[in-house]
């Protein structure tokens, strides 16, 4: 049974198969995420979508405190190295890499990446990570896009985590039918409430997906779940 702890905006801590996976860490600049305790946090993998700040802004602290392998784009972890962490691997769109017993599958995401200081993070993307039993869908920051498609084709998800904020990313309606696309019936929302320009209203969310007969599920920063 898969278990997961929301530590605010696009960050989860998941156990799949008993590993321990982070992604896109920013915790420490969140605002909403001042109940969390950062050095509790342990990690085997960290997934990173792209160069953001809201998505990165951990990343080289949580990398140390847990030794966790990275798992992004050629440039995130070029830029990590420089950073003074070895510890990663390097994907492309397409390509799918296993570790611990699970298998990470990189997925197209329409968006934009780049460092803090501006410079190029390359390509965005997402991620389907695939257990024993469990076969899960971290989108990143996306706009919908027919490539979704693909994923309903080559896998049976048991979940998808969608960015539902609007402005940066998909909003409500775009995320329900990407459920569709990708063939999630059970959704966890991300990249919402975190600051003005992506605050959602709640009930309208449950309601549009509810309409095309998915299940969204909006914890609160800090809540487990167990799937």
């Amino acid at each position: 049974m898969a278990k997961i702890w929301y530590l605010g905006h696009s960050c989860f801590h998941l156990e799949i198969d008993g590993i321990q996976i982070v992604t896109d860490p920013f915790i420490k600049p969140n605002p909403k995420a001042g109940n969390i305790d950062f050095t509790s946090i342990k990690a085997d993998i960290i997934v990173v979508s792209h160069g953001h700040g809201d998505h990165i802004a951990d990343l080289v602290e949580l990398a140390n405190q847990t030794g966790a392998e990275v798992i992004s784009n050629y440039e995130i972890t070029t830029w990590l190295e420089k950073q003074g962490y070895a510890k990663s691997r390097p994907m492309n769109h397409g390509g799918a890499h296993e570790s611990h017993g699970l298998r990470f599958k990189m997925t197209n995401a329409i968006h934009s990446s780049s460092f803090p200081d501006g410079s190029f993070a390359g390509n965005p993307a997402g991620f389907v990570i695939q257990g024993k039993n469990d076969c899960m869908y971290f989108a990143g920051d996306t706009a919908l896009t027919y490539d979704m498609k693909l994923i309903n084709e080559e896998f049976d998800l048991s979940l998808a985590f969608l960015p539902i904020g609007d402005n940066f990313t998909m909003g409500i309606e775009d995320a329900a039918k990407a459920a569709n696309f990708c063939g999630a019936s059970r959704v966890v929302g991300m990249h919402y409430d975190t600051f003005g320009f992506i605050e959602i209203d709640h009930n309208e969310a449950l309601n549009k997906f509810n309409a095309r007969d998915v299940e969204l599920l909006l914890p609160a920063v800090g809540d487990k779940l167990e799937l």
